[in-house]
């Protein structure tokens, strides 16, 4: 039986992934910092582990193939560098190194597909072209961006694969996080939408690609794990469908989203914590589209449709709205 080490087991991602993982027979080590904020399955081939990046680990590396970190600070009202650079960079050096140290076999990093250069409906961002404004103005992308560049540079000690997501949707969205954009718009008489877009990728999608990862070979690779270009406007088109609701939608012009940005980066100046930016608003107002052609010809993944991944999370939703208020 092989064993897992995984991070960030309370996020969507990662309680998904420990799911399956543990139902196809795998042992699951799961680090949180505290085992009470796990919402995810229970299982017995999984064992929670207390700690941080930052702590010793090395007991618990002991004896383990495969290391997937899909921890990350993700919050968008940080207004330092820092903040994202000790989390999503000093902690995954710190991590790695433990692995090698442990000579674990593996080491599976899930990134962002926005630390690569996205593209057009016609011609959408691929795994070879770098990051793009105005996500080079990212803490967020750019700290990612570090962190795989150390990997990278340093993966003939552990074999290193990059996982490179969109914006993930489906079950198990205990926070929520990326969920939230349902939530935003499902059961609103008003809805009032960006002008912009963004790939939506189904979690389970993901899982199945990192699935594909933990087997031998892929030493250095990256693959974008992408699902279908949306506009925002087609997206909350789609939720009303499969939500039977009629609604009033509103685009918000791209004007007055930049000027609520200007108007956080002053907040931001005053070292009060805002999610307003300029650069945030800027990513709201583009059509951030990405291909996923790498992870279907070498990962052989099927993707599923964004339809799935909504219907997935609305029903998660409809099943645990106790869970989700708090």
């Amino acid at each position: 039986m092989k064993t897992v080490f995984v991070t960030g087991i309370t996020g969507l991602l990662g309680a998904n992934l420990v799911q399956s993982l543990t139902d196809n027979g795998y042992r699951v080590i799961g680090l949180v910092r505290n085992k009470r904020s796990y919402k995810g399955p229970v299982n017995p081939g999984l064992t929670l582990v207390e700690g941080s990046l930052f702590s010793d680990l090395t007991e618990y590396l002991q004896g383990v193939d495969v290391v997937i970190h899909a921890a990350a600070e993700t919050r968008q009202n940080l207004i330092r560098y820092q903040d994202y650079a000790e989390v999503n960079y000093k902690g995954t050096v710190m991590l790695y190194l433990t692995a090698v140290h442990c000579q674990v076999k593996k080491f599976i990093f899930v990134s962002s597909a926005n630390t690569l250069g996205y593209g057009s409906a016609d011609a959408p961002g691929s795994e070879s072209l770098p990051v793009r404004s105005p996500f080079d103005k990212s803490f967020y992308a750019k700290s990612k961006i570090e962190a795989e560049t150390y990997l990278l540079q340093n993966s003939s000690q552990t074999d290193v694969v990059i996982i490179n997501p969109t914006f993930m949707l489906g079950a198990l969205d205990s926070k929520p996080s990326s969920g939230k954009i349902i939530l935003m718009g499902w059961k609103k008489r008003i809805l009032f939408y960006p002008p912009g877009g963004k790939n939506f990728v189904h979690v389970k999608d993901v899982v199945a690609a990192i699935h594909q990862c933990m087997l031998p070979g892929r030493n250095g690779e990256r693959f974008i794990i992408a699902g279908e270009n949306l506009t925002y406007h087609d997206f909350f088109q789609k939720l009303n469908r499969l939500t039977g609701q009629k609604n009033l939608m509103i685009r918000i012009p791209r004007q007055v989203l930049l000027i609520l940005g200007q108007v956080g980066d002053l907040i931001r100046c005053l070292g009060i914590k805002c999610s307003l930016s300029s650069t945030n608003m800027k990513i709201l107002c583009i059509n951030n589209f990405y291909s996923n052609k790498k992870a279907v010809e070498l990962l052989g993944v099927n993707f599923r449709a964004t339809d799935a991944a909504i219907l997935d999370a609305i029903a998660y939703f409809s099943n645990n709205r106790q869970q989700i208020s708090k």
